[in-house]
């Protein structure tokens, strides 16, 4: 599958004479703004589509795929096939299907706590900016010109506007185009239908969630606690989830698999904790290790061992909670820690772990604490 700029080329400042493009790349939801402007021979790039199916995915693979019953017993199932972990059709297939439909996790509160406050990111082929405006109200956007596509912001920081690198097309935080250098006289082009595309964005606790699709209504979007977590989000609150906690820090890794992969070895019902992490096992008490399935999200949970089974890892507390948030998002509660994975695809082999790390304000000031704290998740991560 051929992939090219995330968004549509918009007015034809500087391409006058290209005639228009109008094709079945284009969200349903625009076609008819960009038709009304056909006189004025406007273009468009070809998009990647977030409801596109992927044709040359193998006929017996997605026969899988519409087979799979999750009523069958766990242990009447079978593995998936290697395609699923390899295939670039059937990782396009993935992100049409499951990334770029729902709720997914991007961020947190803590990154735009302030008016003005911003950050970027990239789910799949599409590029986001998230960001605050000055009365305080959160907007999510496709992070692209509508002139000729070009990237608008980069990172996270402060911004009162956005401001094309390109052609110097200039966007308000609430996504409205407030100038575009020698458009004036131009006719049928009306600045207020070239408004930066916006994204669904939401809050749940200390987690900012965006949502791609074009296609849901408004008493979905209302619902979207319901939507992303189901009824574990009254388990998840009562197990210390919420915003209370400090944010620490980010670590992250790029890992040579697939992102399926890692979310596997996370939903293995602690199965390789006792040979892949001695060190953690020893901290827990695998005995009592439970897993309870919920519509999206299942919750792992497994209670401490003895304070002279834990050695150094005394960061864990009585009682560790995992929890995964289908399709890529986990979050891990244990002691006065909090910490989130989230697994970013990068192609059918390839994935990017982002870790954050949340405490107890009470535990702020131990910066020894927190050093070994982080050692300890390092060690579990890349050793054992």
């Amino acid at each position: 599958m051929r992939s090219t700029s995330p968004m549509m080329y918009a007015s034809n400042i500087g391409r006058i004479g290209i005639k228009p493009r109008i094709g079945e790349s284009i969200p349903p939801t625009l076609l008819p703004t960009l038709k009304s402007r056909a006189p004025f021979q406007i273009i468009f790039s070809s998009v990647p589509r977030h409801q596109t199916f992927c044709s040359s995915v193998e006929e017996s693979t997605l026969k899988i795929v519409y087979e799979f019953d999750p009523q069958i017993p766990v242990e009447a199932a079978v593995t998936p096939p290697s395609s699923w972990y390899t295939d670039p059709s059937f990782y396009f297939f993935e992100l049409d299907q499951v990334f770029y439909k729902g709720w997914q996790a991007v961020g947190y509160a803590d990154q735009i706590k302030e008016s003005y406050d911003y950050f970027t990111g990239r789910l799949g082929n599409v590029e986001f900016v998230v960001c605050r405006d000055s009365d305080g109200k959160i907007h999510a956007f496709h992070n692209v010109c509508r002139h000729h596509a070009s990237l608008l912001a980069c990172g996270s920081g402060k911004k009162t506007c956005f401001v094309c690198p390109y052609h110097g097309w200039t966007y308000s935080l609430v996504g409205n185009l407030l100038k575009a250098p020698r458009s004036t006289g131009l006719q049928k082009f009306n600045p207020k239908e070239f408004g930066l595309v916006p994204i669904r964005v939401a809050t749940w606790g200390p987690f900012v969630i965006i949502n791609l699709s074009t296609s849901q209504q408004k008493a979905d979007y209302d619902d979207y606690e319901n939507d992303w977590l189901g009824s574990s989000s009254k388990l998840l609150s009562a197990g210390g989830v919420d915003s209370s906690l400090s944010y620490v820090g980010r670590r992250e890794y790029t890992i040579e698999c697939n992102w399926k992969v890692f979310c596997d070895n996370y939903l293995d019902g602690g199965y390789h904790v006792p040979c892949a992490h001695k060190n953690l096992a020893s901290s827990l008490n695998l005995d009592t290790y439970t897993t309870e399935i919920f519509e999206k999200v299942s919750i792992q949970a497994c209670t401490g061992s003895s304070k002279e089974n834990k050695g150094d890892l005394d960061r864990l507390g009585s009682k560790a909670l995992y929890a995964f948030v289908f399709p890529n998002f986990m979050i891990n509660r244990y002691g006065p820690w909090m910490d989130t994975n989230l697994v970013l695809p990068l192609g059918p082999r390839k994935c990017q772990v982002v870790f954050d790390y949340f405490l107890d304000p009470s535990f702020k000031a131990d910066t020894d604490f927190i050093e070994r704290s982080l050692k300890d998740s390092e060690q579990v991560q890349v050793h054992n």
